[in-house]
C-alpha cells in the first residue's frame, strides 16, 4: 500500500462504520454504544481508484494514563504517529463538542496532514454541525454518510489533495493483490486444495488465541511482538474485536488473532458481548491452529473444557497454554497434575499438547511456538492408502469387528480423503450397525500407530456398491 491513514474522533461518531465502508467488509464491530472499538485495527482500503492502509482507532477521550480510557487514547495516539494522514471524524448531526475542539488542536500540533470529515451529514438538521466544523481550523469539512456511502467521491478528492498525487498514485504500485487484515467473517473453504502437497514450513501460519476473560491473551501476544500493540489491563473483557497481528518466528510469518474472552453462554446477555463472541468464533474457523489459554491458577473450569471441545469439533488443531505460570509456587507438582487432568478431561484428542507459559515474563513462549508448529504438521498429515489398508488388516486381526444380529461386520478398504484435520473413509458392510466403541478403538489406533496426537480424527464409513442391486432376477 502506498500510504497509511488513521481514522480518529471522539466516541460514537461513526469511525468503525467508515472503516467497514472503506475496506468493503464488516470487519469492525459496530453498535450504538459509545466506545465499542478499543484496539487499533488495520485494514486494506479501496476508495474509487485509491489503495491505502486504513487504521480504525478507539474514540479519543480525556482520561488519566492509568485508566482504561487513558490506555485506549495511547493506542489511538500511536496510530496517529504511525499514519501518514489522519481522517478526523466529527458528528454533523449532534454538532461539535469541547472534546472535538481539544483533539482538533492536538491534530493541528501533530504537523501531519488532516482531512476533516463531517459524518452523518444525511440526517435532518445536520447543516448546523457541518458549518460549525469550520471553526476547528482544519480546512473545509467533507460531508459524508458512512452508513449510506454518500460523499465518498468528495472524500477521495480530499485525501488526494492532502497527501499529494505522487504519494496517492505511486508509479510502481503494488496492485490489488493484498489480503485483507482479519477477514474472519468469511468461511475458510478449500482446505482440500493443498491435501496432496508436502507440508510447507515457510507458509504463513494462522493462529487464534482464545480463552476466558482475563486469562492473559492480549498480554501473551504483546510479549510475542515485543511491544504494547494490544490493549491490556486488570479489567476483564477489554478485548472486543478480533484483531490480527503479524510477526516473524524463525523465518516464518505468523498471523495471530487476539479474540474477546468467552464466558458461558448463559451469562452472555448484552448485544455487544454477543457480537464479540460471534467474532471470536469466526476467528476459530479462520485459523489453522488454536491456542486455548488457561489461567494456571484456576485451570479446567467448565468453560475451558467447553472451549476446547468447540475447537476440536470445528476440526482445528489445538494447543493448551497454561498462562500465569510465574504465580505457581510448586511448578513440578502442578504440571504433573495438569497433564493428568488434560488426558482425563479431554479424551477426544489424546496427546493434546499443553505448555506452561507466562505472558508477563515471556517464560515458555518459544516452547509454545514449537508445539504450535508441530501440531500444525500433524493436522496437515497424509497417510498413503497402502499403509492404511495394511494397518486396517492388522487392526481387524487383533480386534475383529463385532457380530451384529448374528452377522459379522466386514471392513474392506480404507483411504484418507482429506487432511486439515485428517479424515478417512472406510468401505464396509452395514456401516450403520458399527458400534461407537469400535469407531473409538480405530481412532485411537490411528492416533497411536501413525503418531497423530492432539488433533481431531474423523472416520466416515460407507457401504460398498452391490453390483447385483439393480439387476432383475432372471426366471
Amino acid at each position: 500500500m502506498s500510504f497509511t491513514v488513521a481514522i480518529v474522533g471522539r466516541p460514537n461518531v461513526g469511525k468503525s462504520t467508515l472503516f467497514n465502508r472503506l475496506v468493503g467488509k464488516k470487519l469492525a464491530l459496530v453498535d450504538d454504544t459509545p466506545g465499542v472499538t478499543r484496539d487499533r485495527r488495520p485494514g486494506d482500503a479501496k476508495l474509487v481508484d485509491l489503495r491505502f492502509t486504513i487504521i480504525d482507532t478507539a474514540g479519543l477521550e480525556e482520561a488519566g494514563a492509568d485508566t482504561l480510557e487513558g490506555r485506549m487514547r495511547a493506542q489511538t495516539e500511536a496510530a496517529i504517529d504511525e499514519a501518514d494522514l489522519t481522517l478526523f471524524v466529527v458528528d454533523a448531526k449532534s454538532g461539535l463538542t469541547p472534546l472535538d475542539k481539544t483533539f482538533g488542536e492536538l491534530l493541528r500540533r501533530s504537523g501531519k496532514p488532516v482531512v476533516l470529515v463531517a459524518n452523518k451529514s444525511e440526517a435532518k438538521g445536520s447543516d448546523g454541525g457541518f458549518y460549525d466544523a469550520f471553526t476547528l481550523g482544519l480546512g473545509e469539512p467533507v460531508p459524508i454518510s458512512a452508513e449510506h456511502g454518500q460523499g465518498m467521491i468528495d472524500l477521495r478528492d480530499a485525501i488526494v489533495e492532502a497527501i499529494g498525487r505522487e504519494r496517492a498514485f505511486p508509479e510502481d504500485g503494488d496492485g490489488d493483490e493484498a489480503i485483507t487484515d482479519v477477514d474472519v467473517r468469511d468461511s475458510v473453504l478449500g482446505d482440500e486444495a493443498d491435501d496432496d502437497a508436502e507440508y510447507d514450513e515457510t507458509k504463513p501460519l494462522r493462529v487464534a488465541i482464545i480463552g476466558r476473560p482475563n486469562a492473559g491473551k492480549s498480554t501473551l501476544i504483546n510479549r510475542f511482538l515485543g511491544e504494547d500493540r494490544l490493549l491490556t489491563g486488570p479489567e476483564a473483557g477489554i478485548t472486543r474485536d478480533s484483531i490480527s497481528v503479524e510477526w516473524d518466528w524463525r523465518g516464518r510469518t505468523i498471523k495471530m488473532f487476539d479474540t474477546a474472552g468467552m464466558r458461558r453462554k448463559a451469562r452472555v446477555t448484552e448485544k455487544l458481548e454477543k457480537l464479540s463472541v460471534a467474532d471470536s468464533l469466526r476467528s476459530i474457523r479462520f485459523a489453522e491452529t488454536v491456542v486455548i489459554v488457561f489461567d494456571a491458577t484456576i485451570p479446567f473450569e467448565k468453560q475451558d473444557l467447553q472451549l476446547a471441545d468447540l475447537v476440536l469439533r470445528e476440526g482445528r488443531a489445538a494447543v493448551l497454554a497454561f498462562n500465569k505460570w510465574d504465580l505457581i509456587e510448586d511448578p513440578q507438582a502442578v504440571l504433573a497434575e495438569l497433564r493428568e487432568k488434560t488426558e482425563r478431561l479431554l479424551p477426544q484428542a489424546r496427546g493434546l499438547r499443553a505448555v506452561p507459559i507466562s505472558g508477563q515474563t515471556g517464560y515458555g513462549l518459544d516452547k509454545l511456538m514449537q508445539e504450535i508448529v508441530a501440531t500444525d504438521k500433524v493436522w496437515n498429515k497424509r497417510i498413503s492408502t497402502a499403509k492404511l489398508n495394511k494397518w486396517l488388516e492388522g487392526t481387524q486381526v487383533q480386534h475383529p469387528p463385532p457380530a451384529v444380529s448374528g452377522r459379522r461386520l466386514k471392513l474392506k478398504y480404507m483411504t484418507q480423503v482429506k487432511a486439515r484435520p485428517p479424515a478417512f473413509m472406510v468401505s464396509c458392510t452395514r456401516p450403520d450397525a458399527l458400534p461407537e466403541s469400535y469407531i473409538r478403538y480405530m481412532i485411537n489406533g490411528l492416533r497411536n500407530d501413525f503418531q497423530m496426537p492432539g488433533v481431531p480424527i474423523r472416520i466416515h464409513f460407507k457401504a460398498g456398491d452391490n453390483p447385483f442391486e439393480n439387476r432383475r432376477k432372471k426366471r
